[in-house]
């Protein structure tokens, strides 16, 4: 199992265009063959910074939805609503 993290920061005008985006969208992600979970979470300190925090049982069902139409689709829509370059990261546990 893997876990994937993405940072993403907002322009504030731009805070509620993602978080209807990703409300529309989080069950098909969810469902998504391999993937056992995602999460959004909101930095304490800055309202317009993001993190998804998903789970996929292997990088290839990962990189399958990275190059699906549901992922395209939804990436079109929502990099152009950024103020800051995002951040990704794909980890596993140690233990």
């Amino acid at each position: 199992m893997i876990t994937r993290i993405v940072k993403m920061t907002f322009a504030p005008e731009y805070v509620d265009d993602f978080l209807n985006k990703y409300n529309e969208r989080k069950h098909q992600i969810a469902a998504f063959d391999g993937c056992k979970g995602v999460t959004l979470l909101r930095d304490i300190d800055n309202a317009c910074i993001f993190f998804t925090y998903s789970k996929w049982d292997t990088v290839e069902h990962l990189n399958a939805y990275r190059y699906s139409d549901l992922f395209v689709d939804t990436w079109d829509f929502v990099k152009i609503l950024f103020a800051d370059k995002p951040e990704a990261w794909s980890v596993k546990d140690v233990e």
